[in-house]
């Protein structure tokens, strides 16, 4: 349905007729619409607040969301343990069907990093409580999760029921003390609505500056409940089962302005407060759109806080410069062919959004999904920045290990290939953090000249260099891809791309068991030998895939630090190596050595793609590399056996 979704982004960018991309910001959270017509035009219409308009003048669209980001916040930089692959649903309903589920992707060999606890792990759906009849033992399971390297996120609403009896529900009552909450149009009385919790609720205002010192608080309390490691904000739009509201919002311009965008149900109260509510910013009216921004922040701080790590956030509602604090999931999908299409399309958003931590719901949340979607979505989640497979309740159970053997195989062998690049994802979320980068970015973005690149909505990038081209359609054996003006690679042989599928579409074969992707020439993609948790793959040797480019040319880098340390990147307690090829030789500079970690670990193969005969010779800083530590493959593939400590500086050259 073509309807309002959980956030607000009134950014654009277009690429003109010369190839030059621009874009524009509306800074403004009022409801608003925007209409695109063939002209080309746009038009934004918004009913209240400032007209403040940014323009951004690229000239390319990296250009643009560097600069953009620059103006609303870059991205924070993730945990390590995040970009591993996650598991929740709503309707585990008790730790038995939880520890049953984890235990089946153990036994699968399934990659899994975290674990979330959804609102059924609450008491009645209390935020800071959790059933102690349903999940009892769950302080102790979390612990033996983390034990074994897991991470465990919680799941928290912003609205605490008023309806507890007097002395029993502390968060409420301290927040009644502090006088915290959303109020009526009167700015005195508590605006109550209808949400998951018994009885009544009121809504934080995570606009006054006491809401957040109260959230961090109650969340650094709730740590020595249940040892978490992020926390998941969801229901911030802000949320109300009311659409009728109790008492009905008040006949004025506010809560029926005589223009009302095309939002669902054509009410702005529409499943959330009366627009005359009362923030500490203003009206609801204008602050719509800010309440979930608006919380991310304390959020982060109250994550840092309670872990003393690296803050994890997840927010549903989002707004420009969200992505300083939080990461986003696409919302509740249903499980269809249509939905996962979609997915890649809102994750090409949110990179342009300055949000580069998304995904959708894995083999999607509403409806039942089936074997055949499920498998390939695991294989498109795979290479999802933020890999969660979720599921609503009433759904049958749609982890990777529900499935039986061949299913747990394949997402298996599409998760470790996640794993095995997860150095040079990492490295992309540095340069997204430092510079403002996309981490997912269209082909557009790399072959802006080329029209049909521009169209391209199926396919998409890792950075530069990866080229990822999922199987959208039920019973498709085979995907129509398209291949730009570049060298271009199979990422499971390492042979070339026949010159002849460049700037055409080109029938690839996708059996079951494979999800196609291409590295792309001129590259250099750090890699690390994939394990079950990212604890234990973070102790494993490195590889380089060197991707020669026409000229016999590649770059690339690795960004390296302990992965969960706060502020490590100020704070230069990191690790930052450039890899440059050229003139038949490679080259290791090492820009930053900042992290003792990094003694531990060693670099043991470099792949080589695309020389053209075998090399007779190969020197590493200086010394001969015996042959049997050579391997060259018909299809151009260079393999070198080597061990080398990561800190040191390589010169590794070819002679012919």
């Amino acid at each position: 349905a073509f309807s309002n979704l959980y956030g607000v982004h009134p950014f654009y960018m277009c690429i003109e007729n010369d190839f030059n991309a621009h874009g524009v910001l509306l800074l403004n959270s009022n409801a608003q619409d925007v209409t695109l017509s063939p002209f080309p035009s746009i038009t934004f219409r918004t009913i209240g607040g400032v007209l403040d308009f940014y323009m951004f003048l690229g000239p390319t669209p990296e250009n643009v969301i560097q600069q953009y980001t620059e103006a609303i916040g870059r991205p924070y930089m993730p945990p390590y343990w995040s970009l591993g692959f996650q598991l929740c649903r709503w309707g585990y309903n008790s730790i038995d069907v939880l520890k049953k589920t984890v235990e089946r992707l153990r036994q699968y060999d399934i990659p899994h990093d975290v674990q979330y606890g959804d609102i059924d792990y609450m008491e009645r759906h209390l935020d800071f409580t959790y059933d102690k009849a349903n999940f009892a033992g769950l302080p102790e399971y979390i612990k033996e999760l983390k034990n074994d390297g897991l991470h465990y996120v919680i799941i928290l609403d912003p609205f605490l029921t008023k309806d507890e009896p007097q002395g029993t529900y502390k968060p409420y009552e301290l927040g009644e003390e502090l006088g915290i909450w959303v109020n009526n149009s009167d700015g005195v009385t508590p605006f109550v609505g209808k949400a998951w919790p018994p009885g009544d609720s009121v809504y934080p205002d995570y606009t006054n500056p006491q809401t957040a010192e109260w959230w961090i608080h109650m969340c650094t309390e709730f740590k020595n409940v249940l040892d978490y490691d992020g926390i998941w904000i969801d229901m911030n739009e802000p949320a109300n089962f009311h659409s009728d509201h109790h008492p009905n919002c008040e006949e004025n311009n506010l809560n029926y302005p005589p223009y009302v965008p095309d939002i669902s149900g054509g009410l702005l109260a529409e499943k959330t407060l009366c627009p005359n509510s009362k923030t500490y910013l203003g009206y609801h009216y204008d602050t719509h759109s800010l309440f979930g921004w608006s919380q991310a922040k304390p959020t982060f701080y109250a994550s840092q806080n309670a872990t003393g790590k690296r803050a994890f956030v997840l927010s549903r509602s989002t707004f420009v410069g969200s992505g300083k604090y939080t990461g986003h999931w696409l919302g509740d999908n249903f499980s269809r062919w249509k939905d996962m299409h979609m997915s890649i399309i809102g994750m090409l958003e949110f990179n342009l959004f300055g949000i580069p931590y998304i995904g959708a719901d894995i083999c999607g949340f509403n409806e039942e999904t089936t074997y055949e979607l499920c498998l390939r979505w695991m294989q498109l989640g795979a290479f999802y920045p933020f890999s969660r497979n979720h599921n609503a309740i009433g759904n049958k159970e749609q982890d990777p290990g529900a499935f039986g053997e061949e299913f747990a195989e394949i997402s298996r062998s599409a998760l470790r290939i996640r794993y095995l690049l997860l150095p040079y994802l990492y490295t992309l979320f540095y340069h997204a953090h430092v510079s403002g980068n996309t981490v997912v970015r269209g082909l557009m973005h790399e072959f802006t000249s080329d029209p049909q690149a521009q169209e391209i909505d199926r396919a998409f990038l890792w950075g530069p260099a990866l080229m990822i081209a999922p199987v959208l359609e039920e019973g498709a054996r085979s995907v129509d891809v398209y291949f730009p003006e570049a060298s271009w690679f199979d990422f499971y042989t390492g042979s070339h791309v026949p010159v002849s599928w460049k700037r055409r579409f080109v029938d690839v074969p996708a059996p079951l068991d494979i999800i196609p992707l291409f590295i792309r020439g001129g590259y250099i993609l750090p890699t690390q030998f994939p394990a079950r948790t990212t604890e234990l793959s973070r102790l494993n040797p490195f590889s380089l895939i060197i991707a020669l480019d026409e000229q016999g040319e590649a770059s690339g880098s690795l960004f390296w630090d302990d992965g969960d340390s706060i502020d490590s990147i100020e704070r230069e307690e990191y690790f930052y190596v450039e890899y440059q090829f050229s003139n038949k030789a490679l080259k290791a500079t090492v820009i930053k050595n900042g992290y003792h970690g990094i003694a531990t670990l060693a670099y043991d193969t470099i792949q080589v793609l695309g020389f053209t005969s075998k090399p007779n010779v190969v020197f590493m800083n200086g010394e001969t590399i015996p042959s049997n530590r050579i391997q060259y493959n018909s299809n151009g593939k260079t393999i070198l056996w080597i061990s080398v400590p990561l800190f040191q500086e390589l010169t590794i050259s070819f002679a012919y």
